[in-house]
C-alpha cells in the first residue's frame, strides 16, 4: 500500500477527502471521494469545533466507503488570515569542504531558527536558493566544494491555537493530521506548469472564505499570503443588494452571475423571491453583475496590493493562474487581467483516473493538490532524501511522520 495517498481539504464551503493511488508514469487514480458541505468553519478558521468535527467525519466516512480502505493518516489543507510568512537566511560552515545532505539540512535548520511568538508555529520552511562562498543563484549545492553555505528560505507560520483546533477536528474523525499544507501550495502542484514556475507566476486560489496567493519565481515559492475575502463575500453583497436570503443569493450567483456588467445584455432578467414579496419578481441581470463586478474588482485590487508589497511584481511575466471555486464565475478572468495588468488563465485538475468526474473543476485544485504533495513527499523519502523536492521540509516535528506517511495510512 506504499502508493496510497490521502488528503483532506478543510474549506469554508466544503470538506473534501480524497484517497488516491500513484500509478505508472506518475498518473493519479482517485480511489475514494468524500465531499460534504462545510460546517463550523468561517474564513478558513474553525468557529464551531463540534460541527466541524462532524462534517469532517462524514467526509472521511464517505471516502472510506467509496475506496474500501480505512483512513488513519492524511495531509490536511490550511488557510485563513492567521497565516503569515517571513524570509530568513541560514549560514553554516561546510565541514568536509564538499556539500553533503547533512550540510543542507543544517543550513535549513539555521534558517528556521527565526524569532516567532509563542502563539505561532512553523508550517513550512521553503528553500529559495543557496549561496556557496559568495556565489549565489545555486539551486542544488550537493557535491559542490566550498566552505560557507548560505540558504535563503521562506518561512510560513500559523496561529498555533487555530492549527490545533483543525488537528483536533480531524483527530475526532479517527485520522492523524500528518502534515498541514498551505492551500495555494497544494493548488500549485496541480495548476502550475514548469515553465510558469521558472518564468515567474502567481497562483490565486479563490475559495468561499479566503483568497490564497503564492508567488513562484525560478521554480520556487518566493511569497505567500492569505486574504480573508472570497466567494462568500460576493454572495453576501448580492443578498444585501437584492434583499435575498443567502441560499437564493448563492444560487442566483451560480446561475446568472457575471463579473463584467458590460458583457451582459440589458434585457436579460431572472426571477427571484426577495424578502417581503409574496410573488417572485424579475431582476435585471445587469444589476446583479454591477454588484459582483464591484466586489471582484476590490478583491483583485487587494491581490495587486499584496503582489506589489512583496516586491516581486516585476518578476511575473507568466502572470496569474486563477483557480478555486469562485474562478468559475463568468468574466472573472478578464476582470482580473484588467485590474492586474498581466496575463491571467484559469486552471483545474486534469489527467485524473478513476472516480474523477466531480474533481475536474477549479473548486478541487487544493484537494487534488494534496495528493500530489503526498506523492512528492513519498518520492523524495523513497529516494533516500536525494534530489530536491520543491518544499524541502515543513514542521520539523512532522517531517519524520511525512517521510513515512504512506506506511501509516492504512492498517
Amino acid at each position: 500500500m506504499d502508493d496510497i495517498v490521502v488528503g483532506i481539504d478543510v474549506g469554508t464551503t466544503k470538506i473534501c477527502t480524497l484517497v488516491g493511488r500513484i500509478e505508472q508514469d506518475d498518473a493519479l487514480r482517485i480511489m475514494g471521494v468524500g465531499i460534504e458541505p462545510s460546517e463550523g468553519i468561517r474564513k478558513g478558521v474553525i468557529v464551531d469545533l463540534t460541527a466541524a468535527s462532524q462534517a469532517i467525519a462524514r467526509s472521511v466516512a464517505k471516502a472510506e466507503q467509496t475506496s474500501g480502505l480505512k483512513i488513519e493518516s492524511a495531509l490536511v489543507s490550511l488557510a485563513g488570515a492567521h497565516v503569515s510568512s517571513i524570509n530568513s537566511r541560514g549560514v553554516i560552515g561546510v565541514n568536509g569542504q564538499v556539500v553533503e545532505e547533512m550540510d543542507v539540512e543544517r543550513a535549513m535548520e539555521a534558517a528556521r531558527t527565526v524569532a516567532i511568538p509563542a502563539s505561532r508555529e512553523i508550517i513550512h520552511v521553503i528553500q529559495r536558493g543557496f549561496t556557496l562562498d559568495g556565489e549565489d543563484g545555486i539551486h542544488q549545492p550537493l557535491g559542490m566544494r566550498g566552505f560557507r553555505l548560505e540558504v535563503e528560505a521562506h518561512v510560513i507560520t500559523a496561529a498555533s491555537a487555530t492549527v490545533e483546533n483543525i488537528r483536533q477536528a480531524v483527530a475526532s474523525a479517527g485520522v492523524d493530521a500528518a502534515q498541514f499544507v498551505l492551500n495555494p501550495l497544494a493548488s500549485a502542484e496541480v495548476v502550475l506548469n514548469d515553465t510558469e514556475r521558472q518564468m515567474g507566476a502567481v497562483v490565486c486560489d479563490i475559495g468561499g472564505g479566503t483568497t490564497d496567493l503564492a508567488i513562484y519565481v525560478n521554480g520556487d515559492v518566493w511569497h505567500t499570503m492569505v486574504l480573508a475575502v472570497g466567494g462568500n463575500h460576493i454572495t453576501q453583497d448580492i443578498a444585501h443588494g437584492l434583499r435575498l436570503p443567502m441560499p437564493q443569493a448563492e444560487e442566483a450567483k451560480k446561475q446568472h452571475g457575471h463579473a463584467l456588467r458590460s458583457e451582459v445584455m440589458a434585457d436579460e432578467t431572472f426571477s427571484v423571491s426577495p424578502f417581503g414579496e409574496d410573488q417572485p419578481v424579475l431582476i435585471r441581470r445587469q444589476d446583479m453583475s454591477h454588484i459582483i463586478e464591484a466586489r471582484v474588482e476590490e478583491m483583485f485590487d487587494l491581490c495587486l496590493q499584496e503582489i506589489k508589497r512583496s516586491g516581486y511584481d516585476g518578476l511575473l511575466p507568466a502572470g496569474m493562474v486563477l483557480t478555486g471555486g469562485t474562478s468559475l464565475l463568468p468574466g472573472i478572468r478578464q476582470l482580473a487581467s484588467r485590474v492586474l495588468g498581466m496575463p491571467v488563465r484559469t486552471a483545474q485538475p486534469e489527467k485524473l483516473l478513476g472516480l474523477a468526474d466531480k474533481l475536474t473543476s477549479p473548486a478541487y485544485s487544493t484537494s487534488v493538490g494534496l495528493l500530489y504533495w503526498a506523492a512528492a513527499m513519498q518520492s523524495f523519502s523513497s529516494a533516500g532524501g536525494s534530489g530536491r523536492p520543491r518544499i524541502l521540509k515543513g514542521d520539523s516535528q512532522n517531517w519524520d511522520t511525512v517521510k513515512n506517511l504512506l506506511k501509516r495510512l492504512l492498517p
